[in-house]
């Protein structure tokens, strides 16, 4: 077998998921929305934002991360 540098990639299938949020934070995210429209001069709805933001977040948090670390 060939060694290669670039690892077997991980799954990569879409999870759908569905959650309820606050009024507030339904109208921040939609603030966010625009302030990103302004930015890049291009319109993503904020189901397209909210994965990015979430995985913004956590790759961020450094005590999430040493502690997924820790466990695995």
């Amino acid at each position: 077998m060939t060694d290669l540098k670039l690892r077997k990639l991980p799954d990569r299938a879409p999870v759908k998921m569905t959650i309820i949020v606050t009024p507030e934070l339904a109208d921040a995210l939609a603030a966010y929305a625009v302030l990103y429209r302004e930015a890049y001069d291009r319109e993503e709805p904020v189901a397209e934002l909210v994965p990015a933001m979430l995985t913004a977040f956590l790759e961020s948090d450094r005590a999430f991360q040493k502690a997924r670390r820790d466990r695995a």
